[in-house]
């Protein structure tokens, strides 16, 4: 899969992470209303909108953030021209694009397109996400989400001693009473190249099952 979905992506999960900063955000701790069961991997729904904030921490940088799908396409937003960061993410009639318009040290800002990438195809890989666990996101209110880690390691060896590169990782929370409802991400690897440390988070602070807006920036050939 590409995983500039994650760029910086749920297919249009997104994207992940191979350890979790304490200090991003409220400490999540691994416990559960319910009892043991089985989830069902992460699935992006074809209409959604959602808010939140996008951070990267050791830019020092807090930016809103919305993610919104209508009719299986879907777009992430970033930040905006008043703030230090600003991108898009779409997944867009079949092809992904990535646009971004501000960035510490960019200098180039092309609109990126990525041919034959839709939402079946980022579900796909979501599927073969692994179970981490149940845990609480604490805030206002708490999320009892469960807990998926998807990604790509290079050269595909069997087990055994062999150097693996990490490619993309992405550490995925949803709604443990709904896995289409997509409370966190956070992305690590060659997909957030721009960041010094290679690691961003989406923290959603709604997340509705209603059709949203999806608009293609005019820069970026249609």
């Amino acid at each position: 899969m590409s995983w500039k979905f994650t760029r910086r992506v749920t297919a249009t999960a997104l994207a992940g992470a191979l350890a979790v900063v304490s200090t991003l955000l409220a400490p999540a701790h691994a416990e559960t209303r319910h009892g043991p069961r089985a989830p069902q991997p992460p699935r992006l729904p074809r209409d959604f909108r959602g808010t939140g904030k996008w951070i990267v921490r050791d830019l020092g940088v807090t930016v809103p953030f919305t993610w919104e799908g209508r009719d299986g396409d879907s777009q992430m937003v970033a930040g905006g021209p008043q703030y230090p960061i600003w991108w898009t993410n779409l997944i867009y009639h079949g092809k992904l694009y990535t646009l971004t318009y501000k960035w510490p040290g960019l200098t180039e800002h092309p609109c990126s397109v990525i041919p034959g990438f839709d939402l079946n195809q980022l579900n796909q890989a979501l599927s073969g996400s692994r179970f981490v666990g149940r845990e609480i996101l604490q805030g206002s209110p708490n999320r009892y989400v469960d807990h998926w880690r998807v990604g790509v390691v290079v050269p595909k060896l069997p087990p055994g001693n062999f150097l693996r590169l990490p490619l993309a990782l992405g550490d995925i929370y949803v709604d443990q009473n709904d896995r289409s409802t997509f409370w966190q991400v956070l992305q690590f690897g060659v997909q957030n190249l721009y960041d010094p440390e290679l690691d961003e988070w989406a923290v959603m602070r709604t997340f509705e099952h209603k059709p949203g807006r999806v608009t293609l920036p005019s820069r970026c050939p249609a």
